[in-house]
Formats: structure tokens, C-alpha cells, sequence
């Protein structure tokens, strides 16, 4: 039975010649579970591979939830990545993130930061502090004109009020365990420049005007999938993005993109090589929940290794190995 995917799907994963397709990858040993809770947020940003918004009610159920920390138990895993959506609007976040931690597993929250100042998290800041989560921030610009043309008016403000609210607590500071992380995306259809150069614009240009520290700032490429593709298609500029991202493939990537390690799970449960696989309904290849069925549960990982499996690829890939690559974790080379 062959996935069913969107116009904008089907466009963004044509297929490409066999002399210009991406090249086969198997997984290694997986260390990374990342969990996408919902769809649900409080923003609709332009670049958003997953169309969140504040009209989305996909959510992952209670059952599916509390696998979670089995799985992280049953394979050994030493990182959970929460995304969404905004993963803390799920009331199960605070719970799962609690358990995870008790397991000593290291908790990534992907924040928007504008999610601090929503009604009813003005404690979120404290506990993900007790907690001693990692935040990977979403900042794509230190000007607040930029950051509100991506992501809606007023927006850099209340990241600016965000990001000062984690450091008065700890986060960016310089000898403390609380982690900050910033991450980067282009205004459109271009690769991001060089992460150093760029990580020292930022420290400098938030630390200057606002006071603000951080650890590290991550430059992630923008996906030709789901919203952003579907702005392109509408500018006519998707095949040339696509071309510029096969162009600028870079091979020495391969060994670094973040499905190698990371196993991606949708809000019901089901199984993928990355959550941009996950929103195009690449599902992982190998063993099936049932006869019939392409996609695979988390319920799976229960028992079995899903090491030295093969990673289901499409034009999209380039997107991670292009220029200096980019992941979940930034630049790769």
C-alpha cells in the first residue's frame, strides 16, 4: 500500500534522475527519539515544514504518550527531542518531560519563545529550568524587523522578553548546566551563511542591544516541503531552490545527517527517518505494524534494533547536505 501525500508533497519529492538522485543511507545506532507531541501552536510562521498554527488539534493521545519513556528505557537512547507544534501546549509535556528526565535521558524543548508568555505557562521558564531541559530556541534574526516578517508582529519582542526570562534563570550563562540554543533560518529560498560567522553576529548584536547570552547559535536550511514549499510554488521559485540544494550537495555530509541517528515520531505514534520524512509521509522502511500497513509504531521499538536499517531518501535530503549541511543540530561540516 503506497503513503498518500499532498500536492505540495508530491512536488517537493519528484524524483530526480538516477545520475542526480540522493545517494542510499542506512541508520547507525540511534541515540535521539524525537517526539513531535502535535500540531498545535501559538504562531503560523512562513517557514513552518509542519503548518502549525493555532487551529491545528492534532495532539498525540495518552496511550501513545506514555510510551515513550518505555522506549527510551527498552533501547537505551540518551535524548529526547520535543517538538511540535509547540510541544509544551500538550498537557502531557510537563509529565513526559519528568520522566525523562528521572531516566537520566537529556531533554530537548524546541521553543518558539513567545510560548513563555502565553497564559497559564508563566511558570514554564521555572520548570524547565528544575528540570534542567535543554532549549533550542527558534530566533531566524537579530533584527526585529525580520523576525516579525517570518513570524508575525510583535514576535521579536516577546523573544527578547523570553530569552532574558532564561537567562535571569541560568540559561546562556557562562558556567552554568542550563543550556540555550538559537536557531537560524533564512528569509526564502537561499542556504544560510557560515554558522561561526554568523553565531558571532548574533552574540554580539543580542548581547549589545538586549543583554542577552546564549551557547550556541544552530543555522538550519529551510525544506522545500509543506508551507514554505507551497509559498515557493506560488513565487515560482521551487525548482530553482531545488536545483541550488542538488547543486550545492555536499557528500561529506552524508555520515552527519541527523536520521542516521535520530528516530522521528508523529503524534500518533508512527515511525520515520526525520520529522521533514514525517510531514511528506516517508515512512521508515523495514518492519510494519501489521500486513498491508507501510508505517511503523513506536510500540515497535519495544523490542526490536532499529540499527543498520535502510533511511528512506527523496530530493527533499539535499536540504541536509547542502553547503555546510544542516540537522536538528545545526551545520554539519
Amino acid at each position: 500500500m503506497a503513503p498518500s501525500y499532498s500536492p505540495v508533497s508530491e512536488l517537493a519529492i519528484a524524483v530526480s534522475p538516477p545520475e542526480l538522485a540522493f545517494p542510499a543511507l542506512r541508520r547507525g545506532r540511534p541515540g535521539t527519539l524525537q517526539v513531535n507531541l502535535g500540531y498545535r501552536c501559538n504562531q503560523s510562521c512562513s517557514h513552518c515544514h509542519v503548518n502549525a498554527g493555532p487551529s491545528r488539534t492534532e495532539t498525540m493521545d495518552a496511550t501513545t504518550i506514555a510510551l515513550v519513556p518505555e522506549v527510551l528505557r527498552a533501547r537505551g537512547l540518551t535524548a529526547l527531542d520535543l517538538t511540535g507544534g509547540a510541544p509544551e501546549l500538550h498537557p502531557g509535556f510537563r509529565n513526559l518531560v519528568s520522566e525523562a528526565r528521572q531516566l537520566g535521558v537529556t531533554v530537548i524543548d524546541r521553543c518558539n519563545l513567545t510560548i513563555l508568555s502565553e497564559p497559564g505557562q508563566e511558570d514554564l521558564a521555572g520548570f524547565l529550568a528544575d528540570q534542567g531541559v535543554t532549549v533550542v530556541a527558534s530566533l531566524p534574526c537579530y533584527s526585529a524587523a525580520n523576525v516579525d516578517q517570518q513570524r508575525g508582529d510583535g514576535v521579536f519582542d516577546r523573544s527578547i522578553a523570553g530569552l532574558r526570562q532564561l537567562n535571569a534563570l541560568g540559561y546562556g550563562i557562562e558556567g552554568s548546566a542550563l543550556e540555550l540554543d538559537l536557531v537560524y533560518n533564512p528569509q526564502g529560498p537561499n542556504l544560510p551563511p557560515p554558522q561561526a560567522a554568523l553565531e558571532a553576529d548574533y552574540r554580539r548584536e543580542l548581547h549589545a542591544h538586549f543583554g542577552i547570552h546564549f551557547n550556541r547559535l544552530y543555522t538550519i536550511t529551510n525544506m522545500p516541503i509543506q508551507r514554505f514549499a507551497a509559498g515557493l510554488r506560488q513565487q515560482g521559485r521551487l525548482e530553482s531552490y531545488m536545483d541550488l540544494l542538488r547543486a550545492s550537495h555536499n557528500p561529506s555530509n552524508l555520515e552527519q545527517v541527523m536520521c542516521r541517528s535520530t528516530i522521528s515520531v508523529d503524534w500518533q505514534g508512527y515511525l520515520y527517518d526525520c520529522d521533514f520524512n514525517q510531514m511528506l509521509g516517508l515512512p521508515m522502511i523495514g518492519l510494519s505494524e501489521g500486513e498491508g500497513s507501510p508505517r511503523r509504531h513506536l510500540r515497535e521499538l519495544l523490542e526490536h534494533d532499529p540499527s543498520d536499517e535502510p533511511i528512506a531518501v527523496a530530493d527533499h535530503c539535499f536540504g541536509c547536505t547542502a553547503g555546510t549541511g544542516s540537522s536538528c543540530g545545526g551545520a554539519l561540516s
